[in-house]
């Protein structure tokens, strides 16, 4: 299972080893209970051993909190930048995204997910599997019980980019974006690539109704991202969005090309 990386181990670790005491809990007993041995915790304990999700798990059954420590590594794991966008699109009632160079980060699958992650030198191993794993579990929103309305414009050009071997890979992925979009609360637009030059091709942008009435943007860029809620900058975002979904294929012909497009590659 992905190490979670430094420093928020260090971090969580400190936690478990303060809570195991306060609950007075040997290595041993703590162990039982999380499902490891004393020698693993002790190793975990001592930073001689790397703390993983499975860990963490085990230490949230062991003092039955609820899931609290996994919650946390996994708000302390993502970028401090992300972290608006991530609350604002889990409790989202509607989800718009366009995205001109890659599949969004919320249909991606888990090896494309890594290969795009890898494609960062900066990231360790770790890091990238930390990073996977907290990319797939913000897709629990499109199954939720109350599920948001999400629609979602890709260029051609992302369903078509692939790298030399990754053709299993990229059909795995292009199926699974069909699989989610025949889902009857999403819906996926794709620009054709006959369109040429369009406002989109600018960046990415992402657009979350909330609860309480309001719309939050959201722009990632090299650096990080940026929030928008400004009611110019949420104006040109929307301005942008429509520019984009109006040059883009119907449902059933977005889906046909992408469906095209994966059995090239199976």
């Amino acid at each position: 299972m992905a190490d979670v990386p430094s420093p928020v181990a260090s971090f969580v670790v400190a936690e478990i080893r303060r809570a195991r005491g306060t609950a007075g809990m040997t290595q041993e007993a703590f162990g039982r209970a999380a499902g490891f041995s004393a020698s693993h915790v002790s190793s975990v304990e001592g930073s001689a051993r790397a703390l993983t999700m499975d860990f963490i798990r085990g230490a949230d059954r062991a003092f039955n909190n609820g899931g609290l420590l996994e919650r946390l590594v996994t708000q302390l794991g993502a970028a401090s930048w992300f972290l608006p966008w991530l609350d604002a699109e889990r409790g989202a009632t509607q989800l718009r995204y366009f995205e001109p160079n890659l599949i969004p980060g919320l249909f991606q699958t888990e090896e494309y997910a890594r290969a795009v992650l890898r494609l960062d030198p900066r990231l360790a191993e770790g890091e990238v599997e930390h990073r996977v794993s907290t990319r797939i579990e913000r897709q629990a929103v499109l199954v939720r019980e109350d599920p948001p309305q999400v629609v979602v414009v890709i260029d051609e050009h992302a369903v078509r980019r692939i790298s030399e071997g990754a053709e299993k890979m990229m059909s795995e992925q292009l199926l699974q974006l069909v699989a989610c979009a025949e889902r009857p609360t999403t819906t996926v637009h794709v620009v054709p690539a006959e369109v040429g030059l369009h406002v989109g091709l600018s960046g990415p942008l992402s657009l979350a109704h909330l609860p309480d009435g309001r719309w939050l943007g959201h722009l990632e860029n090299q650096l990080g991202g940026d929030v928008v809620d400004r009611p110019d900058g949420l104006a040109t975002l929307f301005e942008r969005w429509e520019s984009v979904r109006s040059e883009a294929l119907s449902r059933r012909q977005s889906l046909d090309l992408i469906k095209k497009v994966a059995s090239q590659w199976t």
